[in-house]
């Protein structure tokens, strides 16, 4: 189901606190976490070795850590904690209980 260019893509019962889930969402490799309250999705190809492990990273102090080689990206932003670009963060949106994400194949210049 697509609303307003959003695609559901899973029930909020179907994540696990503080742990990543891996989904394609329009050709889109996503990785979508629940921390506490919020819910985040970013592009799940970590820029570094274009490995495809970003759902299954340590989460620490609101960053995503890469399982690979230890990168870290920002949850809220996908931005490393630097500030240098890192991986395309999705807009989410929770309707009754299901999780939506906008995830558009962008062209990413690594």
């Amino acid at each position: 189901m697509i609303t307003n260019g959003f695609t559901k893509v899973c029930a909020l019962s179907e994540l696990k606190n503080h742990e990543g889930k891996r989904f394609l969402v329009n050709d889109v490799d996503v990785a979508l976490f629940k921390i506490n309250e919020d819910i985040f999705a970013l592009n799940n190809i970590c820029p570094h070795q274009h490995t495809t492990l970003i759902y299954n990273g340590s989460i620490e102090d609101g960053c995503v850590i890469c399982p690979a080689h230890g990168w870290k990206f920002q949850l809220k932003n996908g931005k490393m904690p630097d500030g240098r670009n890192g991986l395309i963060s999705y807009p989410v949106k929770l309707i009754d209980n299901f999780i939506y994400i906008k995830a558009e194949d962008k062209n990413t210049n690594w």
